[in-house]
């Protein structure tokens, strides 16, 4: 078995959040699970190579979305080949263009987004 990380990230609403990351992302559902009340608690979603997962908040077994803790703590750097495409794709589909994408001095063409439930993405790619 060979070492892994996939980021699992927690929603408001688990259903929408498939939605979101399908239509704005490309990303492919390839796995959900709900508990019998209807909760997802595990749906994975394949970009390319990447894998990660989401699953509904659930408070009293510590699972709380961004917006319960003021904000997101964590940034998903996501690298793609056209990141001004991306992002633009995100915001038409919900997600709120926090920086805009613009060369940088470090080398980057980069640009940050929240996503609609709180989740802040760094979208990179290479300099135009």
């Amino acid at each position: 078995m060979r070492t892994q990380l996939h980021p699992k990230l927690l929603v408001a609403d688990a259903d929408k959040a498939i939605a979101f990351y399908t239509q704005a992302l490309g990303a492919t559902l390839n796995h959900r699970a709900a508990e019998d009340d209807g909760i997802v608690n595990h749906a994975e979603l394949v970009l390319e190579s990447i894998v990660f997962a989401l699953a509904q908040q659930v408070p009293e077994w510590g699972w709380v979305d961004p917006g319960a803790l003021g904000g997101s703590p964590v940034l998903l750097m996501l690298t793609v080949p056209d990141p001004d495409a991306t992002a633009e794709r995100m915001v038409r589909h919900g997600a709120e263009l926090v920086i805009p994408v613009e060369n940088r001095p470090y080398g980057m063409r980069q640009g940050r987004v929240k996503d609609p439930f709180g989740h802040l993405w760094v979208i990179s790619g290479e300099l135009r």
